[in-house]
């Protein structure tokens, strides 16, 4: 009597063990992390502040997007613990709370431009 093709695929290949998480990695972290910098806009602010530090009037007028979408990108990449902001006065600068976070971006960028054409 023959196998069914699935039991004869499970003989070929026994299940493995599930393997534990990785100790003294905090990947929901990271994937929240991950998460603030998902969104081109979002990108595109964390490229300007790793040149400078910007009021959102100034990234409104960079990136052409009305104050309030800033605004919000702003929020969702300081939530992340990405972004700080000094207040001057009135104004409120907006700066990358660590340089890694260029180097995220960066590395990113690096990995896109390698696997460009790999299917």
């Amino acid at each position: 009597m023959t196998e069914a093709p699935a039991e004869q695929a499970a003989a070929e290949h026994p299940q493995q063990p599930c393997t534990p998480p990785v100790v003294g990695h905090d990947h929901t972290a990271v994937a929240r992390l991950l998460h603030a910098l998902a969104e081109p806009h979002r990108l595109s602010v964390v490229h300007l502040l790793a040149v400078a530090e910007h009021r959102v009037v100034d990234l409104t007028r960079e990136l052409g997007l009305a104050q309030s979408t800033v605004s919000a990108h702003l929020a969702t990449l300081r939530e992340a613990g990405l972004v700080e902001t000094r207040r001057e006065g009135r104004s409120s600068w907006y700066r990358l709370a660590r340089p890694e976070v260029a180097h995220i971006l960066a590395d990113a960028e690096r990995i896109v431009d390698a696997t460009k054409g790999t299917p």
